[in-house]
């Protein structure tokens, strides 16, 4: 069963947004800084496959995205919203 993207809240860094969740995803919170640490986790593995994601945090309903600077918001959100439905 997927996820659904409640809403997208900005956050201080121009380069990370929250994604609010219909659900908890994470009871503890589970940091990724790189691709190959998400490699064990099917879903964070998805997210990094999204080109622009660098690092994840998975906590309770949110997942937080940073992307590098050059990648832009609305191409990662779609792709997000649409691994986290496929989940």
């Amino acid at each position: 069963m997927g996820f659904r993207v409640v809403e997208i809240q900005p956050t201080p860094n121009p380069n990370a947004v929250k994604l609010m969740l219909d659900r908890a995803v994470s009871e503890q919170p589970m940091s990724f800084f790189n691709a190959a640490a998400a490699k064990d986790h099917p879903l964070a593995a998805k997210l990094f496959a999204i080109e622009g994601v660098s690092s994840l945090l998975l906590l309770g309903d949110f997942i937080t995205i940073n992307k590098s600077p050059a990648a832009t918001w609305a191409d990662i959100t779609a792709k997000a919203k649409a691994v986290l439905t496929a989940a």
